[in-house]
């Protein structure tokens, strides 16, 4: 160059010459392929292209500007650009080709650009050399003009060319909105998902991740929905995944002698399951671990290096070079690491949550009674993913071994046997953690305790909402919660004290390491150079990494251990004995249920059998009727049939299939016609004749989607009489042999239960086998054979007429029966018309409206529907927020714990640390030779002690922030806690009504536990990164003040990366969110009706259901964890990008210019840079992710509450309502306002002191008017007295504590029996033995063993029907309130029982207002007075008497029909 310039004719000329030509070097050499790398989706699979970059940039900067040498930089320029074209050419071909974008990506039009620039820039050189007679090569002339060229036509297509789709189906389809090829169906409404993106990927695409670049360009557009999700690879569906997982286990499971399934087993099942996996992890982060060291080792020559000792020839880039490749080797090897353990995690949490599922179908009665359906969803929502998690540092304790090891060879060269005793401090340190653990794991199982605890609790009340709100409860239990997680978070501020000390004793680790190995050195007189020191500070630093990790990894193993043991102890549980029932081929038998010699037990260690000498047959086309009083044994029959009961003795013989209708309704999350057809191919002829049969037609008809009405959790908008039809139809659809009807008709009035008798028992299935309990006397002479059950045993079996004079229990049935219509002379009003039938004319009581008849509407359970949602649908998807998380949540969040007061006090701390962190480095670099022949600048004594006073006061830093930081944590968590639960049990019932349970128990489990444990962290931990990220620019900066010039732009491009990432990484974080619920939900519904699965033989179908839920979660964990790691690996290369840049300024300076000792320490941090730049963005996208648990517990904060619940200005007095009397006018009442009134102008006054009984169809509005009266809903129009005050004046609880209920379906929780009679402690045992001998169960629970104390499992499932009936009549003969209510009380009761009910409410109420909703005559017709409703207005109001005496009243139609069923089966 020099010589060009001797033979320039023009200064102006000469310089322009040398410009384009540097220009044209430095940016054809450098600018293109760095623009390469900023573009990554192209130029990452070639990462070889960056170092041979750094190597000829290197080279050309420094290179003399000779004409050879520029000839030597323009071939090597060439050479790159080259390979960077061709690196463009296969990513268009491989990876742009298939993608669904329109238009060319932005960095390739950037670059066409720039490179359009540089062509010309080219051109003018070649113009400037003419001009001085210097001939360039033809080549060289040739390249440039056809570089214009393809810059031009690079540029047109780029910046105005779009792509054009073919008109093709196939073509046009988008990406990501292909077909399902792998078995899994998505949630409702979420369309088709893509092919596997992944499993089609090539090893460049899979080696750089851009196989999730399409799901990110959509999600970047906007706004994913599941269906924008590509499926699983066939690899990580669950379908193949557990099937592995669950061979592993039996076999181990068959090899051990006792065939109990330990957490060992089990996890040596799952390790063995995912074996591949780990074995390519564990090979990558033995290569990660091997690089990382890399950087320490060549420090020492570094630094002598810049001192000036310099070995050979271009040992600095060769420097240079040994640290990129060891830096891109590292990024590489750590993200196929964590991506590949990842997606271990997601196969182990789906094979466990699999299993768990599958066992919960298999469980035994006694087994259930043992785990809780609360316990059960705490093994699959909190201990599966624990065990998963575990994935990610499934790793590092093996690590550990290699670490030290390494760290050993690297030291021992320059500190001899100082390093020796710096590796004892280390183990040293590693054997604190014992200790820890210790603690750790104690800790972490009081946690899981309490916790369960805590979400067996909630999940039971949150299932009896409605009963709560009804007896005013709802606080006293909410109180009970708060208590719970008093207790737990009493727990979590033990294991938060015990990781903070761990915490602080690791961040010292290297410190107190570094400490002891310096001052070992100086105690044997081993010189400490400045190459050593911050060899032996960068080695110990990369050794801190495992430390540190140590505890975080061991509580993590506690962890997973505690939840192995778990959840290997619940898959230890006793199943359902496989032998119970004999099923014999189908058709191979004329005798279809066969009992000879049967003992059966619920509880095998009780000592007194269930049922007893069971000893009869039932032929094929065969009716059974099963009838006796409460808890004698009824329902239990049924279950011995179906295989439920444990055998002691004897044999049971099934020949044929099964269907099963259960005295309390199952019915499932999804659409009426999906509960009817069940997994059944619909065929449309046979489907309207069981709608016909089942009388749902009328029903389907009102409902705005018909059969495609979404039911909500538990058929809460539908009445308790639509529930068993719905039941029923689901049963007769099935098309079994054997039928068994657990009592169905009691929960539908006289005409439903009669039509449904007659059209589906004696009708559909007049050839099937029916084996029917029933209370109802009449629907007894139907039967070719009844049993009658007496204390377990049949104590008569025959037919109606054999048994009616030969015994007198079966006498007692009919006697009370027929004495309950006597006493009433119905016989005498009714004898006339007898032959009538209710058809809903007019009546001629002056009490009597004239009502046209209308199609039956559906009950009083139906939950509000907000304005807005489909007409009809109650329950709608989950809400979820859209879009960036908002900074209010984040400022919420971190103010809310004392208003943010410890903010400022936490960053002092870490701000301080990281100043005395870099002081004591500093410190230990200026104050060290550069050599060993040189004299100290200060005695070894003082260089060790500054340092040492530095650690301490870095140490004490530490300390104070983490305390800092715990306590603000939980602070926050319980503040949250507090507030959500608050809101969620001050809710109005329409919220619980419409939202299924899962979804709550999600947001108080999952999202509750990341609030405790992980937000506190993530937020901490990214403050701290950023921190710990500008210390180290700043010290980089010192020496390398040109590293801020690439470090602006590069952290510009991470930041577009981020905001182009995070788009996505939120939207799927929420979508995982929604998508744990049905998980949830699916599992409760399973559990809870596991006894119909079982008896339709659709375990295979809700297995099936699981498999898919599971695969929908999986695959938005799957896709978002590659798409952090498509992240990461970006940022990886540009962080790699700043550090090359920096080191080659540090060996292009001249010598002297720079302290080699700042400079090594330079190095020092600029080996963290890679780490700290990524961990910034991951823990930044990771906290707007893990924030989503905050914005879904505020959501919840912001449910819209019930009216107060005490209003002190406008308190009744304590005698209120002395009288009882209720007075409604004009009462008009729906539940949205989209929906039709229930209620249409109810006018009329219930008088105090009398008995009142409300009559009328399915549908009629009978439980609104109740419901409102309650306030659990308040009249659109209208107002409702008691004693002269208007109840929308005074506060709920005021209210609804002066009322009392008898609901429809008996409640009781679990406990004991004191605690279900009296919840809130306000009675006496002598009070409490008093209503249970009003009741008739003092003499039942005095002949248990624990009284009082007598055990209530969940849900009251060890004890009847009936029995729970009864309790509930014990609370309000404790209460004594003025105005009592019967919903449907005695529906679950034999006719003698009810007459005692009846018996014992005029004896206890002779003086309250009794209001009585009965499909029972018997049970209204001593009121004083009827009102019969239809279709949401009054149709009749009068005494029954009167009522009766006008022969065309519907009331007397009704009592006739009631009648008439009831002789004409007697005469029959």
């Amino acid at each position: 160059m020099d010589l060009l310039l001797e033979e320039s004719h023009g200064t102006s000329a000469s310089v322009s010459l040398t410009v384009l030509i540097n220009v044209r070097r430095v940016l054809g050499s450098f600018l293109e392929p760095a623009l390469l790398l900023y573009g990554i989706s192209a130029a990452c699979h070639l990462c070889f292209l960056l170092v041979l970059l750094f190597v000829s940039t290197g080279a050309v900067i420094l290179a003399k500007t000779s004409t050879g040498e520029l000839r030597k930089a323009d071939s090597s320029g060439l050479a790159i650009r080259t390979a960077a074209w061709f690196a463009m050419t296969a990513y268009l071909l491989l990876e742009f080709s298939s993608s669904s974008e329109d238009r060319f990506p932005t960095f390739l039009r950037v670059w066409w650009g720039l490179f359009l620039l540089l062509s010309c820039s080219g051109l003018v050189v070649d113009i400037l050399y003419f001009k001085k007679h210097v001939f360039r090569k033809t080549f060289q002339l040739v390249f440039d003009f056809c570089s214009i060229l393809a810059g031009l036509t690079f540029n047109y297509a780029g910046f105005f060319g779009k792509r054009i789709l073919e008109d093709n189906n196939n073509h046009e389809e988008p990406l990501l909105n292909g077909c399902n090829i792998n078995g899994s169906s998505t949630v409702s409404g979420a369309g088709y998902a893509a092919i596997s993106q992944f499993e089609n990927a090539g090893i460049l695409s899979t080696l750089s991740f851009s196989w999730v670049s399409p799901l990110l360009s959509v999600g970047h557009r906007k706004t994913l929905d599941l269906k924008d999700i590509p499926q699983l690879a066939s690899d990580d569906n669950v379908r193949t995944v557990f099937p592995i997982f669950k061979s592993k286990l039996e076999s181990y499971i068959s090899a051990s002698s006792n065939s109990i399934i330990t957490s060992f087993m089990l996890a040596k099942a799952l390790i063995f399951s995912v074996w591949g996996h780990l074995l390519l992890a564990t090979s990558s982060a033995l290569l990660s671990t091997v690089a990382s060291f890399v950087g320490p080792y060549l420090i020492n020559y570094f630094v002598r290096y810049l001192s000036g000792d310099r070995q050979f020839k271009n040992q600095g880039y060769l420097l240079v070079l040994a640290f990129i490749l060891s830096n891109l080797v590292e990024g590489f090897c750590s993200r196929f690491e964590n991506f590949r353990l990842q997606q271990v995690g997601i196969r182990l949490r789906a094979s466990l949550v699999s299993v768990i599922y599958q066992k919960g179908l298999t469980l035994s009665s006694r087994s259930r009674q043992c785990r809780t359906s609360g316990e059960i969803i705490n093994y699959m929502n909190i201990d599966a993913p624990r065990v998963s998690s575990f994935s990610d540092c499934m790793l590092h304790l093996l690590s550990i071994p290699v670490h030290v090891i390494l760290a050993l060879l690297i030291l021992y060269p320059q500190m001899g046997l100082a390093s020796l005793i710096g590796l004892a401090a280390t183990f040293i340190v590693m054997l604190i953690n014992v200790p820890i653990a210790k603690l750790e794991k104690n800790y972490t199982e009081k946690i899981m305790e309490s916790k369960d605890r805590r979400m067996k609790a909630t999940t039971e009340i949150l299932r009896n909402m409605r009963i709560l709100k009804l007896q005013a409860w709802e606080m006293k239990f909410l109180s009970k919660i708060m208590e719970l997680r008093k207790n737990e978070i009493s727990w979590l501020w033990k294991i938060a004290y015990v990781s903070a000390a761990a915490i602080f004793l690791f961040s010292c680790s290297s410190i107190f390491v570094a400490v002891v190995a310096f001052g070992a050195c100086m105690l044997m007189r081993i010189p400490l150079g400045t190459g050593k020191v911050l060899t032996a500070l960068a080695t110990f630093r990369t050794l801190q990494n495992p430390i540190f990790a140590i505890p975080y990894t061991i509580s993590m193993l506690v962890q997973t251990k505690v939840s192995l043991d778990r959840i290997s102890s619940f898959l230890c549980l006793e199943d359902l004995q496989p032998n119970v029932v004999e099923k014999l081929p189908q058709g191979s038998s004329e005798v279809a249920i066969k009992f000879s010699n049967g003992n059966f037990v619920w509880d095998p260690s009780s000592k007194t059998p269930t049922l007893k000498d069971l000893n009869f047959q039932v032929l094929k086309g065969t009716r059974v009727a099963v009838c006796g009083t409460v808890g004698s044994g009824k329902s239990s029959l049924l279950s011995c049939i179906l295989g439920e009961v444990s055998k002691i003795s004897g044999t049971v013989k099934l020949c044929g299939t099964t269907a099963f209708v259960s005295q309390s309704p199952w019915i499932q999350s999804g659409s009426i016609r999906d509960n009817i057809i069940f997994g059944k191919e619909m065929d449309i002829d046979k489907y309207d004749k069981v709608l016909e049969a089942c009388s749902l037609k009328k029903d389907l008809e009102i409902m705005p989607n018909g059969d495609q009405t979404v039911i909500g959790e538990r058929g809460i908008n539908l009445s308790g009489g639509q529930k068993q039809r719905v039941q029923i139809a689901r049963a007769i659809y099935h098309d079994a042999d054997i039928y068994m009807f657990d009592d169905p008709f009691s929960a539908v009035d006289a005409h439903t239960g009669s039509h449904l008798f007659k059209e589906c028992l004696l009708g559909f299935l007049s050839s099937k086998t029916v084996v029917y309990v029933t209370h109802q006397v009449e629907f007894l002479p139907s039967a070719d054979l009844i049993l009658v059950i007496r204390d377990g045993r049949i104590v008569q079996a025959g037919k109606y007429n054999e048994i009616i004079n030969s015994g007198t229990e079966f006498m007692e049935l009919v006697g009370s029966h027929m004495d309950a219509l006597a006493a009433h002379n119905m016989k005498k009003h009714t004898s006339n018309t007898s032959s009538d039938t209710i058809q809903g004319g007019p009546s001629t009581s002056k009490s009597s409206v004239p009502v046209p008849q209308q199609p039956e509407l559906k009950d009083t359970e139906n939950g509000p529907l907000d304005e807005g949602r489909p007409r009809g649908q109650l329950v709608q998807e989950e809400e979820r927020e859209t879009g960036k998380v908002g900074f209010l949540i984040y400022w919420r969040y971190i103010t809310m714990a004392y208003k943010g007061a410890l903010v400022p006090l936490i960053l002092f701390s870490q701000i301080l640390f990281q100043v005395l962190q870099i002081c004591s480095n500093y410190w230990m670099a200026l104050e060290s030779p550069l050599s060993d022949d040189l004299e100290p600048p200060v005695s070894g004594s003082m260089l060790i002690s500054v340092y040492v006073a530095l650690a301490v006061g870095s140490s004490a830093c530490i300390l104070i922030r983490t305390l800092l930081l715990v306590i603000a944590g939980y602070k926050t968590a319980t503040m949250l806690f507090n507030k959500m639960h608050t809101c969620i049990f001050r809710a109005p019932m329409s919220f619980f009504d419409s939202t299924p349970t899962g979804r709550i128990l999600n947001r108080v489990s999952t999202d509750q536990g990341g609030v405790d444990t992980y937000i506190p962290l993530q937020i901490g931990s990214f403050t701290f990164l950023i921190i710990n990220l500008l210390g180290i620019i700043l010290v980089m900066s010192q020496v390398a003040w040109p590293v801020l010039i690439i470090f602006i732009p590069v952290i510009a491009t991470c930041i577009w990366y981020q905001k182009f990432y995070i788009s996505t990484a939120r939207e799927l974080s929420r979508l995982i969110g929604v998508c744990k619920a049905p998980v949830i939900q699916h599992f409760a519904e399973s559990m809870s009706g596991s006894i119909s699965v079982r008896s339709f033989g659709q375990e295979k179908e809700f297995v099936n259901t699981n498999y898919n839920l599971i695969n929908d979660l999986s695959r938005l964990q799957f896709h978002s964890t590659g798409a952090m790691q498509w992240l990461c690996f970006r940022l990886d290369m540009l962080s790699s990008l700043t550090f090359a840049f920096s080191l080659i300024f540090l060996i292009s300076m001249p010598e002297g210019v720079i302290n080699p000792g700042i400079a090594g320490l330079a190095v020092t941090y600029g080996l963290r840079l890679n780490m700290i730049q990524t961990s910034v963005i991951r823990r930044l996208c990771s906290l707007e992710n893990g924030i989503i648990s905050v914005e879904r517990i505020l959501q919840y904060t912001n449910i819209p509450s019930e009216p107060p619940l005490v209003i002190d200005e406008s308190r009744p007095n304590h005698i209120w309502p002395s009288k009882g009397e209720i007075d409604l006018l004009n009462l008009q009442v729906r539940y949205g306002l989209d929906m039709p009134f229930i209620l249409r102008g109810l006018t009329c006054t219930l008088p105090g002191g009398k008995k009142t009984g409300i009559v009328g169809r399915t549908g009629s509005g009978k439980s609104t008017v109740i419901q409102t009266i309650f306030r659990i809903i308040d009249p659109t129009v209208g107002h409702i007295f008691i004693d002269g005050i208007e109840i929308s004046t005074i506060g709920l609880h005021d209210l609804r504590s002066r009322l009392s209920i008898i609901p429809q379906d008996p409640i009781m929780f679990e406990g004991t029996v004191r605690n279900n009679l009296d919840p809130l402690e306000e009675y006496t045992d002598e009070q409490i033995w008093e209503a249970l001998d009003c009741c008739q169960l003092g003499e039942e629970i005095r002949n248990k063993e624990l009284k009082l104390d007598s055990e209530v499992t969940e849900n009251g499932e060890n004890w009847s029907v009936g029995q729970r009936q009864l309790v509930c009549l014990g609370r309000v003969i404790l209460r004594k309130s003025k105005i009592l209510v019967l919903d449907e009380a005695t529906a679950s009761v034999d006719t003698t029982t009810d007459t005692i009910i009846q018996k014992t409410l005029r004896q206890q109420f002779s003086e309250s207002t009794v209001i009585i909703i009965a499909h029972r005559i018997t049970s209204v017709i001593d009121s004083d007075i009827v009102i019969l409703l239809d279709n949401g207005m009054i149709v009749e109001n009068d005494s029954p008497t009167k009522l009766l005496e006008n022969k065309s009243s519907l009331f007397a139609k009704l009592v006739s029909e009631y009648t008439k069923r009831f002789y004409d089966a007697s005469r029959q």
